[in-house]
């Protein structure tokens, strides 16, 4: 159960994002990065058609490919027919995810005989390589997350009648995915990528192998992106990394905490976020930094997999339950109240009865806002794959469904304590056939809002609602004029 959207890191849930509206296209250039509007030349364009899997570092990975393709003379089309170029941007982080692609592959196949190309991006293409090439022979493109800086030439070589064009870094790479374009699809929020990479080996985590080595940006070049989208009008940041904060600063100026506190000083951002958090890297100077700055939203995603440290040394997760509790006791101190959600998984080699029921314990302990939970799924080149003692997947899906019946009892509880509260919010759409408005809180709730006739909120404005009822995943109020 959980009231977020998809985000980045270890337990990431796999979505399909098909990124077909238009995109609001911005122009970065020398360091540190300048955004600016721009305006593509009026020559016919090339059209591509994009759909995102995965988490929010994929979501923000195909805003920068989108760019780059614009940039390059192509036109973004919402659908595959009217495309000459499909793309997908993969996730591997599960099996589903994984399989989710090549069957939508294989549903398209037959359009390759109009004279389209097909190209696979992200993980999966880091994954697989050109094994890619034998499982779908039509497809012409591989390009692996790290590569993204090449497509242009990339594109070159398609063009030119190239039949097939690899892009594959190994993990080794020092090179961030730093493009001079990027079609930001939401005129409100933004995300920054400040880290890229994972080193922590976790032993069901495919994500060291397909994204590489933790490489940082400069935080003097972060905050200049966060000053600039403050000048183009967003008011809401969100800094990503699969382990965001594991931030190193190449120049040595800030650690992530003081990062964190100098993007929520800019002018004009009222809210920033991060995701997602390892465990081993959380600091009490996060929560410090949270509680000194009311621009920082009161929410962390702590993915903790599993409350039994037995398990946790078994998934090379390099913390005990007790280190992790400290954290969560950390944040349960601060002078705000901090919304805490979590990933976990069942059915890891090995995991007893005994060590479910510490996970479920771990539950009424911490007393989650939202959890994303998990059935372990084997990943290619993890160490995980050599353990013995697998659990059945009848089993594994037993306690998946145990574990979310029991959250969603803990977050019925929880989120009954907002009703009465008047919260501001962030408007983010409307449900016409409800009459509600839908909006999110700080600590990454959903709460839809009735408003009085004739009062008509725009899109990304900031209103304060007070809360009438509750539900497990969401709440319900009305706008405070």
């Amino acid at each position: 159960m959980t009231t977020r959207s998809g985000f980045a890191g270890e337990g990431a849930r796999a979505t399909s994002l098909r990124t077909g509206e238009t995109p609001r296209l911005h122009l970065h250039s020398g360091a540190p990065r300048a955004i600016l509007a721009l305006d593509m030349p009026a020559d016919p364009p090339k059209t591509f058609y994009l759909e995102t899997f995965g988490c929010q570092m994929n979501a923000h990975d195909s805003e920068k490919v989108v760019g780059t393709l614009v940039s390059q003379g192509y036109r973004q089309v919402q659908t595959v027919e009217g495309a000459e170029l499909i793309l997908y941007n993969t996730c591997s982080i599960r099996d589903k995810a994984e399989q989710k692609v090549f069957h939508r592959l294989a549903d398209y196949k037959k359009l390759h005989s109009q004279g389209k190309r097909f190209g696979v991006l992200g993980c999966v293409a880091q994954q697989e390589g050109e094994k890619i090439f034998d499982r779908a022979p039509f497809v012409s493109l591989v390009c692996g997350s790290a590569s993204y800086r090449n497509l242009p030439q990339m594109l070159v070589q398609l063009e030119a009648g190239k039949q097939r064009v690899t892009g594959l870094d190994d993990r080794e790479t020092d090179e961030c995915f730093e493009t001079e374009f990027t079609a930001r699809t939401n005129p409100h929020r933004g995300y920054i990528t400040i880290i890229e990479g994972c080193d922590k080996f976790c032993a069901y985590c495919v994500v060291p192998f397909t994204r590489g080595k933790e490489r940082s940006r400069a935080s003097d070049s972060v905050l200049a992106e966060a000053r600039q989208m403050a000048d183009l009008g967003y008011t809401e940041i969100q800094l990503l990394g699969q382990n965001v904060n594991s931030y190193k600063d190449p120049s040595g100026k800030k650690t992530f905490a003081e990062l964190l506190a100098a993007v929520g000083e800019v002018p004009g951002i009222k809210r920033v976020r991060f995701t997602t958090s390892h465990p081993r890297d959380f600091g009490r100077d996060i929560v410090e930094a949270i509680d000194s700055h009311p621009t920082l939203c009161d929410h962390v995603h702590l993915p903790v997999q599993s409350g039994s440290t037995r398990v946790l040394d078994a998934m090379q997760r390099l913390y005990s339950r007790d280190q992790y509790l400290e954290r969560i006791a950390w944040m349960k101190e601060a002078n705000r109240e901090i919304s805490i959600t979590s990933d976990i998984i069942v059915g890891f080699p090995g995991e007893t009865e005994a060590d479910f029921e510490q996970t479920l314990s771990l539950l009424d302990e911490v007393e989650y806002d939202g959890i994303f939970g998990f059935k372990y799924s084997p990943r290619p080149n993890t160490p995980s794959l050599k353990l013995d003692d697998v659990v059945p997947d009848e089993e594994k899906t037993r306690r998946l469904t145990v574990l979310q019946e029991k959250q969603r009892e803990i977050q019925r509880r929880r989120y009954q304590r907002h009703i009465g509260q008047v919260i501001e919010v962030m408007v983010e759409g409307r449900n016409q056939s409800r009459g509600q408005w839908i909006a999110r809180t700080s600590q990454n709730k959903v709460l839809n809002f009735t408003v009085r006739e004739g009062v008509s909120p725009e899109l990304g404005s900031y209103v304060s609602v007070v809360t009438t009822v509750s539900f497990p995943n969401s709440l319900l109020g009305e706008m405070v004029i």
